[in-house]
């Protein structure tokens, strides 16, 4: 069993800036890429960013010189430091691991429940 623990949502104006946390807990025998996904209003679950276990990282373009993924390989734990936020940046963000469990052998993603994020204009 694993459990992803997201902190960090909440109300800013634009231009202000927030960051968000998620810890990774339970049967973990390791942990690969980790990650943020958002989902805006009316829209589809997007990639925002994206970190390997050896500091791999890729953004989506709309947050690149903005947003700021890292992690914690020792706590399992993945920041995404967001600046200059803007109203589209406004959405549900979903913490992503990719995990494998002492239990079972397959590599299996995971999401957090969601933490919102609403940018004021």
């Amino acid at each position: 069993q694993v459990q992803l623990v997201e902190s960090g949502g909440g109300l800013v104006q634009t231009g202000e800036s927030l960051g968000l946390s998620c810890t990774a807990s339970g049967d973990i025998a390791n942990v690969y890429d980790m990650g943020w996904d958002r989902q805006r209003p009316g829209k589809q679950r997007e990639s925002v960013a994206r970190i390997s276990r050896d500091g791999d990282i890729k953004y989506a373009d709309s947050v690149k010189g903005r947003f700021a993924v890292s992690r914690d390989n020792a706590e399992h734990i993945v920041v995404l430091q967001m600046t200059s936020l803007k109203p589209e940046d406004t959405a549900t963000y979903f913490c992503y691991v990719q995990i494998r469990m002492t239990v079972d052998p397959r590599t299996i993603g995971y999401w957090g429940q969601g933490t919102p994020v609403t940018v004021s204009s």
